[in-house]
Order: C-alpha cells, then structure tokens, then sequence
C-alpha cells in the first residue's frame, strides 16, 4: 500500500486531536467516522484504522468450523501476519 515512509509533521489540538493529511486519509480509507486502534510501541504511537478491509481480514479468524485451529493459535497466526505487513510498510515495501 505504501510506495515509501515519509515522515509528515502534524500538530496536536489543545484535546490531543490531530489532522491526518487527505493523501493519506484516501490510501488507508480512512473516512468520517473511521475508527482506530492506538497501540503503543517502542518508537511512539501507532494508529490503525479500523476500516472494512480490515474487519475482513478478522471475520475469517473468527468464523469456527469443527476441525478448525484452535482460536488461540490462529490468532497468533493472524498477530504474526498483522506484525510482518506492519513491518513492510514501515520499511516502504507496501502491503
């Protein structure tokens, strides 16, 4: 998804609001009334928009079928593969 990690300066409200600007507004399709996940991490703050692809991604971990993994282990799965395209996009390789 990303070409390339630029850095973007933005400016906190007095409320601790922030503008995302539109360019990357539109590449995560991040819409009014979008939520987030704000997870802190060794280098700051990270946001993650809750958007429908990535409610998508989620309803095939969570649909149980007899035979299927155990929860706990296709979670892990599902972590690790959140942490490696986390891991590409801040390195500027795209998702």
């Amino acid at each position: 998804m990303i070409s390339t990690a630029k850095s973007v300066t933005v400016q906190f409200t007095t409320k601790g609001q922030v503008v995302i600007p539109a360019r990357i507004r539109r590449e995560f399709q991040i819409e009014e009334g979008t939520k987030a996940s704000v997870v802190v991490t060794d280098e700051g703050i990270l946001l993650k928009p809750v958007t429908g692809r990535s409610i998508n991604r989620l309803r095939g971990i969570l649909k149980r079928k007899p035979g299927d993994k155990p929860f706990a282990e296709a979670w892990a799965e599902y972590k690790q593969e959140e942490k490696a395209l986390e891991e590409r996009r801040h390195a500027g390789g795209g998702a």
